[in-house]
């Protein structure tokens, strides 16, 4: 699983996912590109998870760019736990994804080949999300 080496601060605040991405929303390394349409947060499991995904369908063919890494820890207390006491040890590392940013690029593959590799790894996010290609882009 994907994490940081080290950060400056154990925990952090939730945040707001408001607006559009601020940067990351046009393809700038592949050729094709899986784009997200709404908010949300992507674990490093749900990252690896559509890593494989894609790998596989390709077969190790062309190049595949991961644009999103899982910086921001989320803490969770123990089940059945009272109140107070504290917040929660850092459990899981997620990414803050706003619409509009490319999750993940292929270089080097056909687009029957891309579109359905990244139709698996969609499923896998629990995001909406769309197939774009480098000419298209901004939502």
């Amino acid at each position: 699983m994907l994490s940081p080496a080290r950060t400056k601060y154990r925990k952090q605040q939730k945040g707001r996912m408001r607006g559009r991405a601020k940067g990351g929303d046009v393809v700038a390394f592949g050729d094709w590109g899986l784009q997200v349409t709404t908010c949300g947060r992507l674990t490093s499991r749900q990252i690896e998870a559509c890593r494989v995904a894609i790998a596989r369908h390709v077969k190790r063919g062309g190049k595949l760019y991961v644009r999103v890494f899982p910086d921001k820890p989320i803490s969770k207390k123990p089940a059945e736990t009272r109140m107070g006491k504290g917040k929660g040890n850092p459990e899981e590392w997620v990414a803050v994804v706003r619409p509009g940013k490319v999750l993940f690029e292929l270089e080097g593959v056909e687009r029957p080949i891309a579109h359905e590799a990244f139709r698996l790894a969609g499923h896998k996010i629990g995001l909406s999300s769309r197939f774009v290609g480098r000419s298209e882009g901004v939502l």
